[in-house]
């Protein structure tokens, strides 16, 4: 249940001078009257810790993590025999892949500095409550019900804690702590660190470790002699943080029940690999329903879905029920833009590239403009906010290096709005904001972008970073920078133009604030195309305002940028209509 961004250091540094966790008298197993067999455990919202060194009984210990709640994952953590436990129960329970890693609190030393941008602080509404199972979800963590984070919002055994934005007061990261003494009669006045998760969009640096630090302080002051935690083995960027605030790994195992949440774990991946995030989110999908997968192309995204005698052909989202007109529609910028214009959707002027004193005096009149190819995708030569006519004859040039004709386009402001429509219903919606950066006051910005897309990288399995091209080089221009000037600490700098996601953009779910007007625009935008899977790009003031402007549509949108969403759910329903659960049916057939 623990993770986190950290920086680039190896598994096992700061292992080899570690101190021995019986000579510090911290050892939380060790045989003897210290520890009675309480069998005990704390709900903590997402399941149960079962603290396993409680228990003498491996049979009782069984039959606790067989009692397990749907939907939920119980941890029996500290077990003394695991391979005993294990052969009580070898069908249901399995070892966890984990390392636990331990902080001597009585040695712990402080950060020099404080973190900058944003506050940590107690989780202290529902609210609070319902932005952490947010970040739990995109985290692929099971969410808790907000009410139990209020019910125990003053409990003694459990420690919430929230990053919180100094300027927008979003909630950027969580932890939880359980102080063991709560639990049970601990002699060794130990604690763990559990759920530690970021918000895979916050852009600010530090906020793991300034959320271990914030527990790790907390639970030093209650007198507590250790912290400990469990990491997956192979999560290396969060072992690289835990080791550089001076985390040791120490043997102490884990054990949980085998269960849907925690399948990954115990049958390993798939056999086929190489399947981005995007094609992967509708290939697991379509495995949990029973549909049957043929991976054609792994690299290019590329499988075969079968169900009851019908059989599909799919390249990520797109499918066979998309036909080759309307890939062609999308396809041409020019042509998309005619065709949903006709349908009475507000599009931004345009002008072809070709015509230089055309170009000259559409610049004149808008002040600003958007050169881009009039095939593409992205984000691939598109320019954003050019307002001389240098620069727009430098980005026609370079935008007629990926496609022969290049439209000019009048400048609109606005928030990046994308919508996903699937069988012309709305499924999800997302502001999408351009990469930046915060300086720590030494980097460079060269420096502060390559960690940003190493952070950018993790979240969305190797699609998203920030290149060190001519455009980079341009807004840094703009703003009066380079790649080697250093930032003060928590000064802010846009490092692109444009929202895409492959070039660091980030994502924020809106979903549930767009303006009716602006989700009738979108479908009547799939409508006049006649698609029935598509990503719709407008430029809004805002989502909940009506006033929006079209810019372009993609016909195969990555469903996996919209989770917590159910993208890839409807997606599959489109395709598979029987393949509906039952209860789903019927549920949907109420509301109409």
């Amino acid at each position: 249940m623990a993770a986190s961004p950290g920086s680039e250091r190896g598994e096992d540094a700061a292992n080899q001078n570690a101190p021995d966790a019986v000579s510090l008298g911290l050892n939380p197993m060790e045989d003897g009257p210290d520890i009675p067999a309480t069998e005990s455990a704390v709900d903590c919202g997402w399941g149960r810790l079962i603290f396993g060194h409680t228990f003498d009984d491996a049979e009782h210990l069984v039959a606790m993590m067989r009692s397990e709640k749907p939907e939920r994952r119980d941890i029996a953590f500290y077990v003394r025999d695991p391979h005993v436990l294990l052969a009580a129960a070898p069908q249901e329970l399995f070892l966890d892949p984990s390392h636990t890693y331990r902080l001597n609190l009585r040695t712990y030393e402080p950060a020099d500095e404080g973190f900058r941008g944003f506050t940590v602080r107690r989780l202290t509404s529902e609210a609070d409550a319902e932005a952490v199972n947010r970040i739990y979800v995109s985290r692929n963590m099971v969410p808790v019900d907000p009410e139990f984070f209020w019910r125990n919002r003053d409990s003694r055994a459990l420690t919430y804690f929230v990053a919180e934005d100094d300027v927008s007061g979003e909630i950027l990261g969580t932890v939880t702590g359980v102080e063991h003494g709560r639990v049970f009669d601990d002699p060794h006045s130990g604690s763990s660190l559990w759920c530690l998760a970021v918000d895979p969009q916050a852009a600010l640096p530090g906020i793991g470790e300034a959320l271990v630090r914030r527990l790790s302080e907390h639970f030093r002051s209650r007198g507590c002699s250790y912290m400990d935690l469990s990491v997956l083995h192979d999560n290396d960027m969060a072992i690289a943080l835990y080791e550089k605030l001076g985390f040791y790994r120490v043997p102490y195992f884990a054990v949980k029940r085998k269960n849907p949440i925690n399948e990954k774990l115990f049958v390993g991946e798939p056999p086929e690999e190489g399947l981005n995030p995007y094609a992967r989110l509708i290939v697991d999908e379509a495995r949990r329903r029973g549909i049957d997968v043929e991976v054609l192309d792994p690299e290019g995204g590329f499988f075969r879905l079968s169900y009851g005698g019908r059989s599909i052909r799919c390249r990520e989202s797109l499918s066979e029920l998309t036909t080759g007109v309307a890939v062609q529609i999308c396809d041409d910028k020019a042509v998309t833009r005619r065709t949903v214009e006709r349908a009475g959707v507000r599009v931004p002027e345009q002008v072809e590239a070709d015509d230089e004193e055309a170009v000259k005096a559409f610049l004149e009149k808008h002040g600003a403009v958007v050169v881009k190819p009039a095939r593409g995708e992205q984000g691939r030569g598109v320019f954003v906010g050019l307002d001389d006519w240098e620069s727009v004859s430098s980005a026609i040039g370079r935008a007629h290096e990926l496609c022969d004709r290049v439209i000019v386009e009048e400048m609109v402001k606005g928030e990046d709005l994308r919508l996903i429509v699937i069988g012309y219903r709305l499924v999800a919606a997302a502001v999408r904001r351009p990469a930046r950066i915060v300086g720590d006051g030494s980097s460079t910005i060269r420096k502060l972008i390559e960690r940003q897309s190493r952070r950018r990288e993790a979240a969305t399995g190797g699609e998203s970073s920030i290149p060190f091209d001519s455009e980079t080089e341009r807004c840094l221009k703009e703003a009066g920078y380079d790649y080697e000037t250093v930032l003060d600490q928590g000064v802010e700098a846009d490092v692109r133009k444009t929202a895409n996601l492959h070039t660091g953009g980030t994502i924020h779910d809106v979903t549930d604030h767009v303006h009716p007007q602006v989700v009738e625009a979108a479908i009547k935008v799939a409508r006049a195309i006649e698609i029935p899977v598509v990503g719709i790009d407008f430029l809004v003031p805002s989502p909940s305002s009506p006033d929006y402007a079209f810019v372009e549509a993609n016909e195969r949108p990555g469903l996996a940028n919209h989770e917590p969403q159910p993208t890839a759910e409807r997606f599959v329903d489109l395709l598979f209509p029987q393949s509906i659960p039952a209860s789903a049916r019927a549920l949907r057939a109420m509301r109409g």
